[in-house]
């Protein structure tokens, strides 16, 4: 994040500020005036009875299976339109909704003052030279049928790419396609496909030092979302080939292995790893995920993220760089890929109460975000199910993920959408001091704001 100094904040951006504070001041003066200091006061304890009932409705339904499960699923419909009844029988109806827009103008006002400018937030880049001899390989079957839909292995092979499909009989080794093409004298190694072949690929092209292109030829293709790549119109990938440019991205490794995305464990973990998971992927989940959200099934995880040690978490996730924080569980997008860290979530909620503490972003025992160079994690069994780039694996404890900066040289075309800037995170000490004023405390909230 670019920490820009006090003296040189746009005005624009404290007026901005000031107006979130006006708007909360005035979505709390709102009910004060309609119904009194008491009535204010029974209004919020009704707001917060419904919304602990909602989430622990929640979990219930989660932790539970049969008749109970879907009592609990009633219960945080009701739990919401119980509490908009209430408001309606006591003529509040009205001032309920004057309050909620003028939090929502606030939170608009809020994020309006926080978001810094994007000078910095974008990678580098650096002139690519035009292959010679380009390797690509392609998997037909892919993002339902990409490769097919917009004759990708035609058009490559125009621009002078030799295009390896993976049609089969039985599974094709990937890796061993790569490894003789490099032999063969490939200057560039690409991949139309999954994340999961990316990854693999990736990490050969990084071991010799050669340039590597993304098409987006995949599902979801997070990888190349966050290289500012288009993922509706793959064909646009291809114009690296005679009109791109360089990025030197950090790989994930996890025990040896590379990942460009991010590596699960725990309850998404063990899911996946479930035969009927492809098939029935809802049914699958909620069928598992009592078990083991309350510890009866799979192994306890022991996780070490540099220098915090975290017990006994349903669910850690290791990203290939740290995803954006805007959100609960810090999944949205990578702004970048050159941060040289990891990223890394700890979730634990194993009872209702935790699961209403990740609400209040609990540290302890909820929602932990780091970022962190090392993560180790343990557990009581020899091996571990691991989601790998959305592939299930099992893997030797203990699992180390580590990060390898600059390691690969991504190939994107000069012209793409790129990626949007990153949403701020809602810091109530930083939106206080660009509203007020005050230049010393601003500069600690910037210096913490940005890890310094």
């Amino acid at each position: 994040m670019t920490v820009v100094p006090f003296e040189e904040v746009p005005q624009t951006r404290r007026w901005w500020a000031r107006a979130a504070y006006l708007a909360v001041f005035c979505a709390a003066l709102v009910p004060l005036v309609a119904a009194g200091l008491a009535g204010t006061v029974a209004l919020l304890v009704t707001a917060a009875g419904g919304l602990v009932v909602m989430v622990a409705g929640i979990y219930w339904f989660l932790i539970s299976r049969g008749f109970l499960r879907w009592c609990a699923l009633v219960l945080a419909v009701l739990a919401p339109l119980v509490v908009l009844f209430l408001f309606i029988q006591a003529g509040l109806l009205l001032e309920v909704m004057i309050t909620v827009g003028l939090v929502f103008v606030a939170l608009v006002c809020a994020r309006a003052a926080l978001r810094e400018p994007r000078a910095g937030s974008k990678m580098t880049e650096y002139p690519a030279p035009k292959p010679k001899h380009p390797f690509v390989v392609m998997n037909p079957r892919s993002g339902g049928g990409k490769v097919v839909k917009f004759e990708l292995q035609r058009k490559a092979e125009e621009l002078g790419a030799e295009v390896a499909l993976l049609e089969g009989p039985g599974k094709v080794d990937v890796a061993a396609l790569a490894r003789d093409a490099v032999a063969r004298g490939a200057d560039l190694l690409g991949v139309a496909g999954g994340d999961g072949t990316q990854a693999l690929v990736a990490g050969i092209a990084a071991e010799h030092n050669l340039p590597f292109l993304v098409i987006s030829a995949g599902t979801r293709n997070h990888f190349a979302l966050d290289l500012g790549l288009d993922r509706e119109d793959p064909t646009g990938c291809l114009d690296a080939l005679r009109d791109g440019v360089e990025l030197h991205v950090d790989l994930g490794k996890i025990n040896g292995r590379t990942f460009v995305n991010n590596s699960s464990f725990g309850v998404y973990a063990e899911v996946v790893q479930s035969p009927e998971y492809r098939d029935d992927k809802a049914g699958t989940v909620l069928q598992m995920l009592p078990d083991l959200i309350k510890g009866a099934k799979g192994a306890r995880l022991h996780a070490k993220i540099d220098g915090t040690t975290v017990d006994g978490p349903q669910a850690v996730l290791v990203s290939n760089g740290p995803y954006g924080s805007h959100d609960l569980a810090g999944l949205g997008r990578r702004t970048r890929l050159d941060r040289g860290v990891l990223g890394a979530v700890a979730l634990s909620a194993s009872t209702t109460r935790e699961a209403v503490g990740l609400l209040r972003r609990a540290t302890k025992r909820g929602l932990i975000q780091r970022t962190a160079v090392e993560v180790v994690v343990d557990a009581d069994v020899p091996e571990i199910p691991v989601g790998v780039d959305g592939e299930a694996l099992l893997i030797p404890t203990p699992v180390r993920c580590t990060i390898e900066p600059a390691a690969l040289r991504v190939v994107v075309p000069r012209k793409r959408p790129g990626v949007p800037p990153a949403q701020p995170a809602l810091d109530l000490v930083r939106l206080r001091e660009l509203a007020w004023g005050h230049r010393a405390l601003y500069a600690a909230a910037q210096g913490a704001a940005s890890g310094g």
